[in-house]
């Protein structure tokens, strides 16, 4: 499995709308792509950082949905987004969520 993780610093008053969106528009156009496995949104208190993790069942599909679906999804989301996203992609090798894909990957590197 694993995990996309993109980092944003949020426009000023914008963390409500940004979250309708995410719910609205980013996580149906996530369900269309191959392979994704889910999506965890985190906001900071003062709603000014948002952290977004997409969990994949292949590398391939993750890098898939980077190259196709990311930048549809961030087009709309740049609106409520001040500077360049961080974008960081992990191989998962524990989670209580999605435990029996995370031991089936642990499984096949040894």
């Amino acid at each position: 499995m694993f995990a996309r993780n993109v980092s944003v610093h949020l426009k000023p008053n914008s963390s409500e709308a940004f979250t309708r969106l995410i719910e609205s528009e980013t996580i149906p156009t996530l369900r269309k792509y191959q392979g994704f496995q889910g999506e965890l949104t985190f906001l900071t208190p003062s709603g000014t950082e948002a952290v977004g993790i997409s969990l994949w069942d292949k590398k391939e599909n993750a890098d898939a949905y980077a190259k196709d679906g990311y930048p549809e999804v961030m087009k709309n989301l740049n609106k409520f987004v001040e500077g360049a996203p961080k974008v960081q992609t992990y191989e998962v090798c524990n989670s209580t969520f999605h435990k029996i894909a995370a031991t089936a990957t642990a499984a096949a590197r040894n």
